[in-house]
This record gives structure tokens, C-alpha cells and sequence, in this order.
């Protein structure tokens, strides 16, 4: 079984359906199927050998999703690169893989122009509309000059794509995943009852993310319609849900916050919306009741992993959203292991803890990566006995439910308590003013660390540091409260997953003293 399984399959049983809608563009599975056949051609004309790493800058696009077909289809690997790193970080992650192939849009094309003026070996391909700029080869003129070729039905084992961590937390790896870690997850997702038959999936979330991928591969498999956005705005979104019937779609819980909060949501239609899945990073409970008064058709679907597990771990269901088994707090937890993925919990020693006590969530299954690009010792360190140790800290209660407390670099020491970020953050995402919310540990001489809260106030509203403190300590417990509040102005920055950077947020207050933390 390979990713390109389910093309080959659409292209047997529904040649004309709906395959990719972008704008006024619709294709059918034929076209989509003779269009990847012609790009693999063209890969291999340029040199590109099964094995050899294809790297993607771009925003989502229809060639974006064809870009992903035809490097499985000529066995090509396929390195999507995040929007929002800098020149230089995308020159070290293609230095580090060694690509041959870059394919860029018009918002990157400044960018690969300095790459290729600061002595990067590679080649160029303008994958916009329009004409390609000098010196870059043309995506489409590439598709109508080159023949067609057969699928080299790539193994399970063959390597797929090597998918960048964000980097939120230091330099970033190149996580290698198989065609049968994509495919197990894929498959696991539908056997969910994600994305069954009919499906209109919305691509909003980035394409360069696996957040995007637990969707779309499950999508590809199945044979469902494609509506692709270049990038999420709650008036792009709205408008393509009206205009094309969307059924399901992912987003990241910034995400939906920003939709639920924005006008554009008030006066539209998204009655068709039967799923929304959300995941990369906890919802506070505010957020999630905004959401479910906004689109009340739509179930909410919790689904936590990371990327070296191609992605998915646990799932939780829409029922866990409503009534009783909202009133029982699982509507709170990440959710039970899917199908064909262990979850446990372990301690320093890597023993397995008893179900209520927080430790280190571990996993195993088919959809863990083959491991970091080029880094064995980090490989080593991350995968333990088969094991994936997620660096997220957590419990499961005696039902098997997965409850993620925090990520365990996160976890702040303050007076040898353990303050959860995520059970602050969600505290203060509860107070009406605030449109975002960050709780990171800076330094204090006598607690060693003190709970610091970074907010931005919706606009029009403004909200001081006394006043929220004062709404935390009639929630939660006094030591786990703010000490300190930070109000901003502009948006706290962000991944290109959607995730507030608390790297850059702790930067300023560690960085002078000897020992910090990262």
C-alpha cells in the first residue's frame, strides 16, 4: 500500500468526479491523474531518481496537492517547506536534505532568488499563474511537454517526505516519514469515521503542515473533493464553505477562535459543516463553547499527535463535546489511541505510571516515523524501545482517555509547585476581553520561576494586568496564578502551524542569565 493507492483507485471508480476546486478551477480525477502521471514525467526528465528530495515553498494551491501525488508517484521525495521561516532557515533545511528541485509561488519567489544568488545548487520552478519570471522553469509548460509515466508503485517502507519541525523550540529536524507511516494513518483516520464517502474537505490549515496532512491523506484515499484556499482568513474561509458546500475541514484552535470572533461568520452559511477537526494545540474551553454556539450542525473532533507519528495519536469524538460526557470533562481530554497506536504514560525511569498520574505521554504504532534526517543520536533519544516519548506532559484516567497538561519544557516550577501553562491559558482565554492568551515561567529570585501571562485584548476592548490576575484567582488556585501580565498590541507571534512561539516570548526575560530554559 502507497499514497498514491487512493488516486488510482479515484481514477478507476470515479474518473469525473470532483477531485480539486481552487477559485473558479475545478478537475476531475482524470485530470488530476493525468496532470501528477506528466509531472512525474517532468521530475525525471530534470533528473530527479526515486529517492531524491523535492522541496515545496508555496502557498496551498491545487499544484501544491499535485506536487504531493507526483512525488509519490515517481518515488520522489517530497519536502514541504514552512511559509514563515526565513531565508536562511529554508537555505539550512535545503542544504540539509539536498534537493535538486525547488517549486515556488509568486509569494516566494523573492526568496528563492536569494537562495539561488547565495550559491544554492538547485533548480527553480515557477508553480503560479502567469508568466514564469526569467530564469525560473514553468510548472505548467513542464506538465505539457513532458509524457506521461506509469506509477513505480512505490514500498510501504519507501521513504515519502521529510516534514520540518517548526522549530519552535530550537533547531528544526527533518522528521522521515513512509509511504506506510502515511498510509496506516490515513486509514486509521477513516476508520474513525473521519471523511466517509461525499466528503468536501477544506484545505485552510497550511499544506506544508502535517496538521494538514492527517486530512488530506485520509481525503486522497477516499476520493472526496478538494477545496483548497491559499491561506486561512475567516473571510476566505466562510466565503468557500458557502460557495462550494464544505463538509469537513482542520484547523488549529487560533484558527477557531479567529472565525467564531470575526463578523465575517455572523451572516453566513455553514450549515454544511458536519465536522470540524482540531488539533496542534489545546482549545480553552471558552474558545470551544464560541465555537459550538457558531456552527451548532458541526461535530468537533479532538485529534492530538506530532508529526513523527505521521500524525495522529489519539482521537476524541464529538459525542465527548455535548451532554453528559461534557458534564463528565472528557469534552477536555485528547482522547483514547486510535486505531492501531499505543498510548502510555511514563515516569524519569521510563516505567509506565498508573492511570491519574501526569508523566511523559509515549507512543508506538505504524505511523512512527523512520526517524530525524540525518540525525541518528536525536532519533535514538526520541525513540525509546519503539516507543515515541512526545515531550508532552500528561495522564490517562482509568478509561484510557489521554489528558494533555502541557508540553514538559512548558511546565513552570514556581515555589516547587507545578503550574500547568494550559490550565492558566485556559483560565484567561475565559475572560470576555482577551483575543489571546500565552502563560510562560520567567525568571524570580526567590520562587525560581513566576507565572507570566502575555495577552492581547479583542479589539475595542482593553483589559488591565490587576483585573486579570484578580479573574484567575476566583478559578484557580493562587499559586498558579499570574504574577506578572504583559498587554500587547499587536498579535503574539505565531508558527506557521498556527502555534504561539513561546521561544520568542521567554527570549528576552532568559537570555542574559546563565541558566535558562528552552
Amino acid at each position: 500500500m502507497n499514497i498514491t493507492q487512493g488516486l488510482r483507485r479515484a481514477q478507476q471508480i470515479n474518473r469525473n468526479g470532483t477531485a480539486i476546486i481552487e477559485g473558479d478551477l475545478t478537475r476531475t480525477w482524470a485530470e488530476v491523474g493525468d496532470r501528477v502521471a506528466r509531472l512525474a514525467g517532468a521530475l525525471g526528465e530534470y533528473g530527479v531518481k526515486p529517492g531524491d528530495r523535492v522541496v515545496v515553498l508555496m502557498l496551498n494551491s491545487a499544484r501544491y496537492l499535485e506536487l504531493y501525488l507526483a512525488c509519490a508517484w515517481s518515488g520522489a521525495v517530497i519536502v514541504p517547506l514552512n511559509i514563515r521561516w526565513s531565508t536562511r532557515e529554508n537555505a539550512l533545511a535545503l542544504e540539509d536534505c539536498g534537493a535538486r528541485l525547488l517549486f515556488v509561488d509568486a509569494a516566494f519567489e523573492p526568496s528563492a532568488r536569494e537562495l539561488a544568488d547565495g550559491g544554492m545548487a538547485i533548480t527553480v520552478v515557477w508553480a503560479d499563474d502567469g508568466a514564469s519570471p526569467t530564469g525560473l522553469l514553468d510548472y505548467e509548460t513542464l506538465l505539457s511537454e513532458a509524457a506521461p509515466v506509469a506509477d513505480v508503485m512505490c514500498d510501504q517502507n519507501d521513504l515519502a517526505g521529510i516534514f520540518y519541525t517548526g522549530g519552535t523550540t530550537g533547531r528544526s529536524k527533518g522528521v522521515m516519514l513512509s509511504h506506510g507511516n502515511l498510509v496506516a494513518n490515513a486509514f486509521n483516520a477513516l476508520a474513525e469515521g473521519l471523511f466517509p464517502r461525499g466528503s468536501v474537505y477544506l484545505h485552510a490549515a497550511p499544506m506544508f503542515h502535517l496538521a494538514n496532512g492527517a486530512a488530506m491523506y485520509s481525503q486522497l484515499l477516499s476520493g472526496g473533493a478538494n477545496v483548497i484556499i491559499p491561506g486561512f482568513s475567516p473571510e476566505a474561509l466562510t466565503a468557500a464553505v458557502e460557495r462550494h458546500g464544505v463538509t469537513d475541514m482542520l484547523l488549529v484552535p487560533t484558527m477557531i477562535q479567529m472565525l467564531v470572533d470575526s463578523e465575517a461568520v455572523v451572516s453566513a452559511d455553514l450549515s454544511s459543516v458536519r465536522r470540524v477537526l482540531y488539533g496542534a494545540s489545546p482549545i480553552s474551553e471558552a474558545v470551544l463553547d464560541r465555537a459550538l454556539a457558531r456552527l451548532p450542525d458541526a461535530g468537533f473532533v479532538q485529534l492530538y499527535g506530532m508529526t513523527e507519528l505521521s500524525p495522529i495519536a489519539t482521537f476524541n469524538p464529538p459525542e465527548n463535546h455535548l451532554g453528559e460526557a461534557r458534564e463528565r470533562g472528557l469534552h477536555k481530554a485528547a482522547g483514547r489511541a486510535t486505531l492501531g497506536v499505543e498510548v502510555r504514560i511514563v515516569g524519569d525511569d521510563n516505567n509506565e505510571l498508573p492511570p491519574g498520574q501526569v508523566g511523559e505521554v509515549v507512543v508506538r504504532g505504524d505511523t512512527l516515523m523512520q526517524g530525524y534526517w540525518n540525525r541518528p543520536e536525536e532519533t535514538g533519544k526520541a525513540i525509546v524501545d519503539g516507543w515515541m516519548h512526545t515531550g508532552d506532559g500528561g495522564y490517562l484516567d482509568a478509561d484510557g482517555y489521554l489528558f494533555v497538561v502541557d508540553r514538559v519544557k512548558d511546565m513552570i516550577i514556581s515555589g516547587g509547585e507545578n503550574v500547568y501553562s494550559v490550565e492558566v491559558e485556559n483560565t484567561i482565554a475565559e475572560h470576555p476581553a482577551v483575543a489571546q492568551c500565552a502563560v510562560i515561567g520567567i525568571p524570580d529570585d526567590h520562587w525560581g520561576e513566576a507565572v507570566h501571562a502575555v495577552v492581547l485584548p479583542k479589539p475595542g476592548e482593553a483589559i488591565g494586568g490587576d483585573e486579570l490576575i484578580t479573574f484567575c484567582k476566583a478559578r484557580i488556585a493562587g499559586y498558579k496564578c499570574p504574577r506578572s501580565v504583559e498587554v500587547r498590541d499587536q498579535p503574539l507571534p505565531m508558527s506557521g502551524a498556527g502555534k504561539i512561539l513561546k521561544t520568542e516570548l521567554r527570549r528576552p526575560w532568559w537570555e542574559t542569565r546563565e541558566h535558562g530554559i528552552s
